[in-house]
C-alpha cells in the first residue's frame, strides 16, 4: 500500500502473515496480542519509512486522525471566526473532558480543565493554597525525579524563599514506598507532589495514589501522569474527592503540544491568584462585582485565551480509537510485549553495544506492569549513542546519561527486530 509523503509517493510494507500471528515473548501472559494499527499512522509513517522512530515518550508519532483534525480547527477559525468560541465550548472542549474522565474512570467530567502546559496548573494550584494568600513559605514534598519543569520552578521558588522544598529520593525503586510514606506522614506539607511514571527512569511508582491519598485533608495532594496518562490503566476513580491529577496529550495521548488537563477534587474551592477570563467564562456577560468570582468544578483553574486547534486533535485520538476498540490496557499489552521482545534480544547479546544489565529499573525488579512505555539504559555514553543511534536513523533520547527507548502504537515487532539488526550494525 502506498500514501503521499513530502517527498512524493512512498511505499509501507504490509505486514505478513507471519508478523499478525506472532507469539508474545516468552513469560508474557497468555491472551496478550501484538496490535497492528499501522493503518491509523500512514502519513507519519510514509514520512520516513526507513526512520525507527523509537521516541514514542518523548514526541509520539500523530495518527492521521490527528492531521484531519488540525484541517478542522482551522475550518471552523475561517469559516465560523468570532462563533468559533460558542462551538468549541459546546462540542469540543466538552468531548475533551468526557475522554479525560473516561480513559481514567473519573464519573463527573466538570472536574476536568485544561490549559497548554501543566507548569501553568501547577502555579495556578500553588497560588490558590492557604499558605500562599497567607505569605508564608509552602512546604513542599516531592522526590528527586520530577520533570524539569517542576524541578526549575521549585528550585527558583526556593531560591527566592516562597517555599520550603524537600526532596525524596526515587532511588532505590524498591523502597521508595515506604521511604516516601514515612517523609509524607512527617509532615504538614502544604503540596505533595510525585509522579506516577518517572520521566528518567519508566518506573511507575504505583503506590503513589494511595500513599497521598491517605495524608490529611488539609494537604494539597498531586499526581504528576504524564508518563502515566494513556499509557498505563490507570483508575483514579476511588481517589477522585481526594488527590489532583495533572497530565497532556503531548505524551501516548497522541495530540500533541498545547493540550494539558488537572482533574480536580470537588469541595475545596480554590480561588487561584493566578487566574484568566475563561475561570468565568460563564458569568462573563454579567454584572461583575468587586470579588473576583469562579465558575464551579475545575473551570476555576483555567486561565486565559488558549489555542484551540489541540483539543480537536485529542477529540479526534479519543474518536478513532473508541471506533477501532482500542483500550489504554490494550495498548500497554501491545507496548509491553514489544518491549520484552526486544529485551529478550538484549538479553541475548544481538543488540550491539547495549547491555541488560544497563537497563534500570533491572528486569529482576520490576515486571512490565511496573514499567512506563519506554526502557531507560544507563550509560556513560547515552548521549554518544544517541548520536549515532540517530545518524542510523534510529530515534531514540538521552537525558544524562540515560539512554531511553519509547515504544508505541505504531510500531510493530518487525520494527523491534529493525531496531536490533541497527544496533548490532554499531559495534
Amino acid at each position: 500500500m502506498g500514501r503521499w509523503g513530502g517527498a512524493g509517493f512512498v511505499t509501507i510494507p504490509s505486514l505478513s502473515a507471519a508478523e499478525i500471528l506472532a507469539p508474545a515473548p516468552p513469560g508474557y501472559p497468555r491472551g496478550v496480542s501484538i496490535l497492528d494499527v499501522t493503518h491509523l499512522f500512514h502519513t507519519a509513517l510514509a514520512a520516513e519509512p526507513e526512520r525507527l522512530h523509537f521516541a514514542a515518550h518523548s514526541h509520539h508519532l500523530w495518527p492521521d486522525a490527528a492531521r484531519a483534525a488540525h484541517m478542522r480547527g482551522f475550518d471552523d477559525a475561517v469559516h465560523l471566526a468570532d462563533e468559533k468560541w460558542g462551538r468549541f465550548f459546546s462540542e469540543v472542549y466538552p468531548a475533551c473532558q468526557a475522554g479525560v474522565a473516561r480513559t481514567l474512570g473519573v464519573s463527573d467530567p466538570k472536574r476536568v480543565a485544561f490549559s497548554a502546559n501543566t507548569h501553568d496548573l501547577i502555579l495556578r494550584l500553588m497560588s490558590a493554597l492557604p499558605a500562599w494568600n497567607e505569605h508564608r513559605p509552602l512546604r513542599v514534598l516531592s522526590t528527586d525525579a520530577e520533570f524539569h519543569s517542576f524541578t526549575r520552578q521549585m528550585k527558583r521558588f526556593e531560591e527566592s524563599g516562597r517555599i520550603q522544598w524537600t526532596q525524596v529520593a526515587a532511588e532505590p525503586f524498591s523502597t521508595l514506598p515506604e521511604r516516601f510514606e514515612a517523609a509524607a506522614t512527617d509532615g504538614p506539607w502544604d503540596l505533595v507532589f510525585a509522579s506516577h511514571v518517572f520521566f528518567s527512569s519508566g518506573h511507575a511508582f504505583d503506590e503513589v495514589f494511595d500513599l497521598l491519598a491517605a495524608l490529611p485533608e488539609e494537604t494539597a495532594c498531586v499526581v504528576d501522569g504524564y508518563h502515566g496518562f494513556f499509557a498505563l490503566p490507570t483508575d483514579l476513580g476511588p481517589h477522585t474527592d481526594r488527590l489532583y491529577y495533572m497530565s497532556g496529550g503531548y505524551k501516548y495521548a497522541m495530540a500533541g503540544e498545547g493540550v494539558s488537563f488537572i482533574v480536580a477534587p470537588e469541595g475545596r474551592e480554590e480561588r487561584p491568584e493566578f487566574t484568566g477570563w475563561f475561570a468565568g467564562f460563564e458569568s462573563l456577560e454579567g454584572e461583575q462585582g468587586e470579588r473576583t468570582e469562579y465558575d464551579g468544578g475545575a473551570a476555576r483553574f483555567l486561565g486565559a485565551t488558549f489555542e484551540p486547534t489541540p483539543f480537536h486533535r485529542l477529540q479526534a485520538v479519543f474518536d478513532v480509537l473508541d471506533r477501532e476498540g482500542l483500550s489504554v490496557a490494550e495498548i500497554h499489552g501491545h507496548v509491553v510485549a514489544l518491549q520484552e521482545r526486544f529485551l529478550e534480544q538484549v538479553s541475548a547479546g544481538r543488540a550491539g553495544p547495549l547491555c541488560v544489565d544497563e537497563l534500570m529499573p533491572g528486569r529482576s525488579e520490576v515486571s512490565g506492569a511496573r514499567r512506563g512505555h519506554f526502557l531507560t539504559f544507563r550509560r556513560s555514553d547515552a548521549q554518544a549513542l544517541q548520536r549515532r543511534l540517530l545518524a542510523a536513523r534510529v530515534v531514540t533520547d538521552a537525558r544524562a546519561d540515560r539512554l531511553r527507548f519509547g515504544f508505541g502504537l505504531y510500531q510493530r515487532p518487525a520494527d523491534v527486530d529493525r531496531l536490533v539488526e541497527r544496533l548490532a550494525s554499531l559495534d
